[in-house]
Protein backbone atom coordinates (compact mmCIF):
# COMPACT_ATOMS: atom_id res chain seq x y z
CA UNK A 1 0.00 0.00 0.00
CA UNK A 2 1.27 3.69 -0.59
CA UNK A 3 2.41 5.55 1.81
CA UNK A 4 1.16 8.87 2.15
CA UNK A 5 3.14 11.67 4.21
CA UNK A 6 1.55 14.10 6.31
CA UNK A 7 2.04 17.59 5.31
CA UNK A 8 3.17 18.78 8.44
CA UNK A 9 6.41 16.70 8.18
CA UNK A 10 7.18 19.05 5.66
CA UNK A 11 6.10 21.70 7.56
CA UNK A 12 8.08 20.96 10.41
CA UNK A 13 11.27 19.90 8.79
CA UNK A 14 11.52 23.82 7.70
CA UNK A 15 10.92 24.99 10.87
CA UNK A 16 7.56 26.78 10.19
CA UNK A 17 5.15 24.22 12.30
CA UNK A 18 7.34 25.97 15.50
CA UNK A 19 6.79 29.46 13.95
CA UNK A 20 2.89 29.44 12.89
CA UNK A 21 2.65 28.03 16.62
CA UNK A 22 4.64 31.02 18.55
CA UNK A 23 1.75 33.25 15.89
CA UNK A 24 -0.92 31.44 17.18
CA UNK A 25 0.27 32.19 20.81
CA UNK A 26 0.47 36.21 20.39
CA UNK A 27 -3.10 36.17 18.88
CA UNK A 28 -4.37 35.29 22.41
CA UNK A 29 -3.11 38.19 23.73
CA UNK A 30 -5.89 39.88 22.04
CA UNK A 31 -7.81 37.12 20.93
CA UNK A 32 -8.64 37.30 17.32
CA UNK A 33 -8.14 33.75 16.69
CA UNK A 34 -12.37 32.90 15.15
CA UNK A 35 -14.50 35.93 13.97
CA UNK A 36 -16.02 36.56 17.43
CA UNK A 37 -12.17 39.12 17.31
CA UNK A 38 -12.99 39.13 21.39
CA UNK A 39 -9.62 40.62 22.24
CA UNK A 40 -9.63 39.18 25.60
CA UNK A 41 -5.71 38.45 26.32
CA UNK A 42 -6.14 34.32 26.95
CA UNK A 43 -2.93 34.28 28.05
CA UNK A 44 -3.71 36.37 31.27
CA UNK A 45 -6.67 34.43 32.62
CA UNK A 46 -8.98 36.40 30.50
CA UNK A 47 -11.97 34.80 28.27
CA UNK A 48 -14.14 35.84 25.47
CA UNK A 49 -17.25 34.14 24.11
CA UNK A 50 -15.67 30.76 23.89
CA UNK A 51 -14.92 30.92 27.93
CA UNK A 52 -11.37 29.49 27.19
CA UNK A 53 -8.13 30.19 28.24
CA UNK A 54 -4.70 29.53 26.89
CA UNK A 55 -4.91 25.95 27.61
CA UNK A 56 -6.60 23.51 26.23
CA UNK A 57 -9.76 21.59 27.09
CA UNK A 58 -10.67 18.15 25.77
CA UNK A 59 -13.63 16.60 26.94
CA UNK A 60 -12.49 13.05 26.07
CA UNK A 61 -9.96 11.27 22.95
CA UNK A 62 -10.96 7.44 21.49
CA UNK A 63 -10.88 5.40 18.55
CA UNK A 64 -14.18 6.13 16.35
CA UNK A 65 -15.92 4.38 14.43
CA UNK A 66 -18.99 6.52 13.52
CA UNK A 67 -17.20 9.32 11.06
CA UNK A 68 -17.34 9.01 7.45
CA UNK A 69 -15.93 5.78 6.09
CA UNK A 70 -13.01 7.31 4.53
CA UNK A 71 -11.58 8.60 7.84
CA UNK A 72 -12.51 5.50 10.43
CA UNK A 73 -11.31 2.50 7.71
CA UNK A 74 -10.48 -0.79 10.10
CA UNK A 75 -9.19 1.09 13.14
CA UNK A 76 -11.03 4.14 13.81
CA UNK A 77 -10.44 7.94 13.42
CA UNK A 78 -8.45 9.07 16.29
CA UNK A 79 -10.85 11.90 17.51
CA UNK A 80 -10.08 14.60 20.02
CA UNK A 81 -13.16 16.51 21.45
CA UNK A 82 -12.38 19.69 22.70
CA UNK A 83 -14.23 21.25 25.30
CA UNK A 84 -16.17 24.92 25.05
CA UNK A 85 -16.91 26.38 21.35
CA UNK A 86 -17.15 29.80 19.40
CA UNK A 87 -20.53 29.17 17.60
CA UNK A 88 -22.83 27.92 20.26
CA UNK A 89 -25.97 26.66 18.57
CA UNK A 90 -28.84 25.90 20.71
CA UNK A 91 -29.61 22.29 19.10
CA UNK A 92 -25.94 21.45 19.84
CA UNK A 93 -26.05 17.81 20.66
CA UNK A 94 -22.96 17.87 23.24
CA UNK A 95 -24.21 20.49 24.93
CA UNK A 96 -22.81 19.66 28.20
CA UNK A 97 -19.45 19.83 26.08
CA UNK A 98 -19.81 23.70 24.18
CA UNK A 99 -21.95 24.85 26.62
CA UNK A 100 -21.49 23.23 29.94
CA UNK A 101 -17.89 22.98 30.10
CA UNK A 102 -17.16 19.31 31.17
CA UNK A 103 -13.52 18.67 30.51
CA UNK A 104 -10.20 19.12 32.10
CA UNK A 105 -7.39 21.60 31.02
CA UNK A 106 -4.60 20.09 29.44
CA UNK A 107 -0.93 20.90 29.00
CA UNK A 108 1.25 20.72 25.72
CA UNK A 109 3.10 17.67 26.62
CA UNK A 110 -0.18 16.12 28.02
CA UNK A 111 -2.21 17.06 24.51
CA UNK A 112 0.77 15.75 22.48
CA UNK A 113 0.38 12.79 24.58
CA UNK A 114 -3.23 12.01 23.76
CA UNK A 115 -2.36 12.32 19.88
CA UNK A 116 1.05 9.69 20.30
CA UNK A 117 -1.69 7.75 22.08
CA UNK A 118 -4.27 7.78 19.31
CA UNK A 119 -1.61 7.30 16.85
CA UNK A 120 -0.14 4.21 19.19
CA UNK A 121 -3.85 3.24 19.28
CA UNK A 122 -3.75 2.20 15.44
CA UNK A 123 -6.41 5.20 14.39
CA UNK A 124 -6.04 6.44 11.03
CA UNK A 125 -5.98 10.21 11.40
CA UNK A 126 -6.35 12.34 14.56
CA UNK A 127 -9.56 14.22 14.27
CA UNK A 128 -9.49 17.59 15.83
CA UNK A 129 -13.36 17.50 17.12
CA UNK A 130 -14.49 21.65 17.40
CA UNK A 131 -10.66 23.36 17.55
CA UNK A 132 -11.34 26.75 15.80
CA UNK A 133 -11.37 28.57 19.47
CA UNK A 134 -8.39 25.84 20.38
CA UNK A 135 -5.52 26.41 17.35
CA UNK A 136 -2.67 27.99 19.53
CA UNK A 137 -2.59 25.17 21.42
CA UNK A 138 -3.41 22.58 19.14
CA UNK A 139 -0.21 24.11 16.98
CA UNK A 140 2.22 23.71 20.54
CA UNK A 141 1.30 20.17 21.09
CA UNK A 142 1.84 18.87 17.44
CA UNK A 143 4.98 20.35 17.69
CA UNK A 144 5.82 18.30 20.99
CA UNK A 145 4.27 15.48 19.06
CA UNK A 146 5.68 15.51 15.59
CA UNK A 147 9.29 15.61 17.78
CA UNK A 148 7.96 12.30 19.30
CA UNK A 149 6.93 10.31 15.91
CA UNK A 150 3.55 11.42 15.00
CA UNK A 151 3.22 10.34 11.91
CA UNK A 152 -0.47 10.16 10.39
CA UNK A 153 -2.43 12.64 8.93
CA UNK A 154 -4.24 15.68 11.21
CA UNK A 155 -8.54 16.25 10.27
CA UNK A 156 -9.56 19.92 11.28
CA UNK A 157 -12.93 19.06 11.89
CA UNK A 158 -15.13 22.23 12.30
CA UNK A 159 -18.41 24.35 12.15
CA UNK A 160 -16.87 26.74 9.71
CA UNK A 161 -17.01 29.52 11.87
CA UNK A 162 -13.32 30.48 11.45
CA UNK A 163 -11.48 33.42 9.64
CA UNK A 164 -9.77 32.88 6.49
CA UNK A 165 -6.14 34.63 8.69
CA UNK A 166 -6.45 31.38 11.05
CA UNK A 167 -6.72 28.98 8.49
CA UNK A 168 -3.52 30.73 6.54
CA UNK A 169 -1.97 29.85 9.57
CA UNK A 170 -3.04 25.63 8.96
CA UNK A 171 -1.96 25.96 5.72
CA UNK A 172 1.04 22.96 5.21
CA UNK A 173 -0.18 21.51 8.53
CA UNK A 174 -4.01 20.44 8.12
CA UNK A 175 -4.33 17.36 5.59
CA UNK A 176 -8.24 16.82 5.85
CA UNK A 177 -10.63 19.41 6.11
CA UNK A 178 -13.79 18.63 7.50
CA UNK A 179 -16.11 21.56 7.69
CA UNK A 180 -20.03 21.68 8.44
CA UNK A 181 -21.59 24.23 6.41
CA UNK A 182 -24.37 24.51 8.78
CA UNK A 183 -26.73 27.75 7.34
CA UNK A 184 -27.38 30.09 4.60
CA UNK A 185 -29.58 32.52 5.64
CA UNK A 186 -28.18 35.24 8.53
CA UNK A 187 -31.37 35.19 10.18
CA UNK A 188 -31.22 31.82 11.09
CA UNK A 189 -28.07 31.69 11.79
CA UNK A 190 -28.60 34.78 14.47
CA UNK A 191 -31.31 32.95 15.92
CA UNK A 192 -29.21 29.41 16.55
CA UNK A 193 -26.17 30.93 17.43
CA UNK A 194 -26.19 34.80 17.50
CA UNK A 195 -23.85 34.91 14.24
CA UNK A 196 -25.92 36.89 11.40
CA UNK A 197 -22.28 36.70 9.96
CA UNK A 198 -21.60 33.12 9.32
CA UNK A 199 -22.79 32.49 5.96
CA UNK A 200 -20.52 34.63 4.51
CA UNK A 201 -17.78 33.28 7.00
CA UNK A 202 -18.66 29.81 6.28
CA UNK A 203 -18.28 30.58 2.20
CA UNK A 204 -14.78 32.37 2.90
CA UNK A 205 -13.44 29.59 5.06
CA UNK A 206 -14.61 26.84 3.05
CA UNK A 207 -13.04 28.19 0.19
CA UNK A 208 -9.67 28.91 1.46
CA UNK A 209 -9.61 25.32 2.51
CA UNK A 210 -10.24 23.67 -0.56
CA UNK A 211 -7.58 26.10 -1.67
CA UNK A 212 -5.10 24.61 0.36
CA UNK A 213 -6.23 21.03 0.63
CA UNK A 214 -8.15 19.90 -2.27
CA UNK A 215 -10.74 17.77 -2.98
CA UNK A 216 -10.83 14.48 -0.90
CA UNK A 217 -8.15 12.07 -1.79
CA UNK A 218 -8.76 8.37 -0.61
CA UNK A 219 -6.02 5.99 -1.14
CA UNK A 220 -6.17 2.22 -2.42
CA UNK A 221 -7.43 1.23 0.91
CA UNK A 222 -9.91 3.43 1.14
CA UNK A 223 -8.60 5.76 3.67
CA UNK A 224 -8.58 9.64 2.94
CA UNK A 225 -5.42 11.40 2.99
CA UNK A 226 -5.57 14.81 1.65
CA UNK A 227 -8.75 17.10 1.14
CA UNK A 228 -11.82 18.42 1.88
CA UNK A 229 -14.95 16.60 3.24
CA UNK A 230 -18.12 18.44 3.58
CA UNK A 231 -20.76 18.06 6.04
CA UNK A 232 -23.99 19.59 6.42
CA UNK A 233 -27.05 18.86 8.94
CA UNK A 234 -30.41 18.73 7.15
CA UNK A 235 -32.44 20.94 9.64
CA UNK A 236 -36.66 21.10 10.06
CA UNK A 237 -38.21 23.68 7.15
CA UNK A 238 -35.60 23.38 5.40
CA UNK A 239 -34.30 26.42 7.49
CA UNK A 240 -30.30 24.75 6.84
CA UNK A 241 -30.65 26.31 3.48
CA UNK A 242 -29.37 23.17 1.85
CA UNK A 243 -30.05 23.49 -1.94
CA UNK A 244 -28.31 27.18 -1.47
CA UNK A 245 -25.46 25.45 0.46
CA UNK A 246 -25.39 22.55 -2.26
CA UNK A 247 -25.22 25.12 -4.98
CA UNK A 248 -22.92 27.08 -3.67
CA UNK A 249 -20.77 24.29 -3.27
CA UNK A 250 -21.13 22.99 -6.97
CA UNK A 251 -20.44 26.43 -8.47
CA UNK A 252 -17.57 27.57 -6.46
CA UNK A 253 -15.83 24.97 -4.89
CA UNK A 254 -15.63 21.88 -6.94
CA UNK A 255 -18.25 19.06 -8.30
CA UNK A 256 -16.35 16.49 -6.85
CA UNK A 257 -16.30 17.53 -3.08
CA UNK A 258 -17.15 14.68 -1.09
CA UNK A 259 -19.95 15.44 1.07
CA UNK A 260 -22.12 14.10 3.87
CA UNK A 261 -25.21 15.27 3.91
CA UNK A 262 -26.54 14.28 7.39
CA UNK A 263 -29.94 13.42 9.06
CA UNK A 264 -29.85 12.86 12.61
CA UNK A 265 -30.82 16.88 13.65
CA UNK A 266 -32.74 16.53 16.98
CA UNK A 267 -33.92 19.26 19.34
CA UNK A 268 -31.11 19.92 22.17
CA UNK A 269 -30.91 22.54 24.50
CA UNK A 270 -33.10 25.49 24.21
CA UNK A 271 -33.94 24.23 20.43
CA UNK A 272 -36.50 21.74 22.44
CA UNK A 273 -38.83 24.99 23.11
CA UNK A 274 -37.93 27.00 20.19
CA UNK A 275 -40.83 26.83 17.19
CA UNK A 276 -39.57 25.59 14.19
CA UNK A 277 -36.42 23.62 15.66
CA UNK A 278 -38.41 21.69 18.31
CA UNK A 279 -39.26 18.44 16.35
CA UNK A 280 -36.81 16.26 13.91
CA UNK A 281 -35.80 16.12 10.39
CA UNK A 282 -38.69 13.91 8.38
CA UNK A 283 -38.14 11.50 5.77
CA UNK A 284 -39.45 13.74 2.78
CA UNK A 285 -37.18 16.73 3.95
CA UNK A 286 -34.00 14.23 4.08
CA UNK A 287 -35.00 12.80 0.90
CA UNK A 288 -34.84 16.13 -0.41
CA UNK A 289 -32.24 17.39 0.62
CA UNK A 290 -30.28 14.74 -1.27
CA UNK A 291 -32.25 15.52 -4.46
CA UNK A 292 -31.00 19.43 -3.86
CA UNK A 293 -27.26 17.89 -3.87
CA UNK A 294 -27.81 15.61 -6.88
CA UNK A 295 -29.49 18.20 -8.80
CA UNK A 296 -26.81 20.98 -8.24
CA UNK A 297 -24.25 18.50 -9.84
CA UNK A 298 -22.58 17.02 -6.86
CA UNK A 299 -21.71 13.30 -6.89
CA UNK A 300 -19.73 12.08 -4.27
CA UNK A 301 -21.98 11.17 -1.03
CA UNK A 302 -20.71 9.46 2.52
CA UNK A 303 -22.11 6.34 2.52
Amino acid sequence: MESHVPVYLKTFDEGVLGERAAQARELLKGCCLCPRNCGVDRTAGDIGFCRSGSRAVVSSFNAHFGEEPPLVGRFGSGTIFFTHCNLLCNFCQNEDISHGGLGQDVTTDQLAWIMLELQRMGCHNINLVTPSHMVAPILSALVSAVEKGLRIPLVYNTGSYDSVETLRLLEGIVDIYMPDFKFWDPAVAQATCAAPDYPDVARRAILEMHRQVGDLMIDESGLAFQGLLLRHLVMPGSQAGTEEIMTFIARNISLDTYVNIMSQYHPCGTARNTEGLNRRVTPEEYRAAVRAAKVAGLHRFAR
